[in-house]
């Protein structure tokens, strides 16, 4: 908590910026165990990749969910169970896990259909996503995947070859502009974060961290506002 000058050490990270200060704390953790805005920006590079091509709105529809399902809750999940310093308390390890398979068992259901059905090149992508979601969340092989550079890859470039795959099964010009893009603004959002962390989790001066989540928000803000433009102005020309 915040006393305007000085911040108490953090002990949970229920006291974030993307977790809501109403309801009771059940309702708070669930949602910002979710981290939203930064869910909103994978999300948002998968869109990205759907629009580099021709797309459908079907299809759109369905690599979003997919990557909702594997990022914002999957992923999510089991980096709770992956953190030595559990970060939202202690969740029970049941309802983690079993979030977690449910959400990837309906996923990994979405790509594997669209990969049988015309886009083979899912079939890569999803093995590489599948390797990271568990290396870096679990913090396997030592913590040895558990990075700045998995992070760029299996949140930032892959999901915007991933939105293109489902709706060409293939990788054009833009899409490669559009993942450099994702990955450069992937990695300035996990550098800042982990600096905006051990900063919270000290008894630092306010301004001191507050300037980290400025950044976090702005970047986050950017890409999704930016993204809901992007759509817009597609969608209307194709009209």
């Amino acid at each position: 908590m915040q006393d305007g000058h000085k911040v108490i050490m953090q002990r949970d990270r229920l006291s974030e910026w993307f977790v809501p200060k109403f309801g009771s704390r059940n309702f708070r953790l669930s949602v910002g165990i979710l981290f939203l805005p930064y869910s909103g920006m994978v999300i948002s590079f998968a869109i990205w990749g759907s629009l580099s091509v021709e797309f459908s709105l079907d299809r759109l529809a369905s690599i979003c969910l997919l990557y909702f399902l594997a990022i914002g809750i999957a992923a999510h999940c089991l980096d709770a169970l992956g953190s030595k310093k559990k970060p939202w308390g202690n969740i029970s390890h049941t309802k983690l896990w079993s979030a977690s398979i449910i959400s990837l068992i309906i996923s990994f259901s979405v790509g594997l259909y669209y990969a049988f059905l015309d886009s083979w090149l899912l079939f890569p992508i999803g093995m590489v996503e599948g390797f990271f979601l568990f290396a870096y969340n679990l913090e396997l092989f030592h913590g040895k995947f558990h990075n700045n550079t998995s992070f760029v890859i299996s949140w930032g470039i892959l999901p915007v070859f991933a939105g293109a795959v489902i709706q060409s099964n293939s990788i054009s010009f833009e899409t490669i502009i559009f993942s450099a893009i994702a990955g450069l603004a992937s990695y300035i959002l996990i550098n800042t974060s982990r600096k905006y962390k051990i900063l919270k989790q000290q008894n630092v001066n306010y301004q001191t961290y507050y300037k980290k989540e400025k950044i976090l928000k702005m970047v986050s803000f950017f890409v999704i506002f930016s993204t809901v433009i992007f759509f817009a102005l597609r969608v209307s020309l194709i009209h």
